[in-house]
């Protein structure tokens, strides 16, 4: 797939220029009705936050979370607020339940245009602690699941007018992880595969780029504990934790057709907490 030719920009619809969306407003431009996306880890925390914001803008959402009852709850949850979705639980460390929901995308809806690999594994060990396990549970659901994720769907989003994927990183992919460098590690790597998605891809018509979040009240960051929230609440310009809900603007951006000329980017959302560093 990576050698296939590129389309050709002066003929191929999906790069003609959009002057007609600015023109209708902004509300046009971040529109995606008739989308489907996927939000991986979309049952909790800032992937359930995307669901109900690409939801609100009209995309059918496909919610994949470990667990059935997560993945339903958070399926009602953007229903009752007037959206569609449906719940594909999904193990990212199992490549065989990768597969199981892309398939069962297709089967539903029939197509992909956005994907959002927002599902991660935040184990932390001291380095000297690390065992080849914990190697293994940590990069399989933070760096091959969504790597090999983008690759089954990559046949749907070449089909698509409006392909992008979200790879949702961390600003642990910045700085020095201590006893979260695996963790780290494995968002600077989906970061680097971020960047080459791009520039294999883009000139095919689907925009790769990537969102790190900085400390987010989620479960994650929760169970750090009050003293580590505490400590982190600080370290931003801003000075307090982020809410889920603050990361959906850079994704509704990304996913957009407001977002129709970036590719290959970061965009950190952090409340300034990597400048400082």
């Amino acid at each position: 797939m990576a050698d296939s030719p590129a389309a050709d920009p002066t003929t191929d619809p999906k790069f003609a220029p959009r002057p007609d969306s600015a023109s209708l407003g902004a509300a046009t431009m971040f529109d995606l009705s008739g989308r489907v996306a996927i939000v991986t880890g979309g049952s909790r925390g800032i992937g359930l936050s995307i669901a109900h914001g690409f939801a609100a803008q009209g995309a059918k959402v496909v919610v994949a979370s470990r667990k059935a009852d997560a993945c339903d709850a958070a399926v009602t949850e953007v229903a009752e607020a007037g959206g569609e979705a449906v719940a594909v639980p999904t193990h990212m460390g199992d490549l065989d339940s990768v597969s199981r929901l892309v398939d069962a995308t297709l089967e539903h809806y029939g197509q992909i245009d956005i994907l959002v690999n927002n599902a991660a594994n935040p184990l932390g060990l001291p380095m000297e602690d690390i065992t080849p396990e914990a190697w293994e549970s940590s990069f399989s659901v933070n760096l091959r699941g969504p790597f090999f994720l983008f690759q089954r769907c990559l046949p749907s989003l070449l089909e698509s007018d409006h392909a992008s994927v979200i790879n949702v990183i961390s600003v642990g992919a910045f700085i020095a992880g201590g006893n979260t460098s695996m963790y780290s590690a494995a968002k600077a790597g989906l970061l680097s595969f971020t960047r080459s998605m791009a520039g294999v891809f883009s000139p095919q018509g689907v925009r790769v780029n990537a969102i790190a979040p900085g400390t987010v009240d989620t479960t994650m960051t929760r169970n750090s504990g009050p003293e580590a929230m505490g400590r982190m609440s600080v370290l931003s310009y801003i000075g307090r934790i982020g809410h889920p809900d603050e990361l959906v603007g850079a994704a509704l951006l990304l996913a957009s057709d407001a977002g129709s000329y970036i590719t290959g980017q970061c965009i950190i959302v952090d409340g300034g907490f990597v400048p400082p560093r």
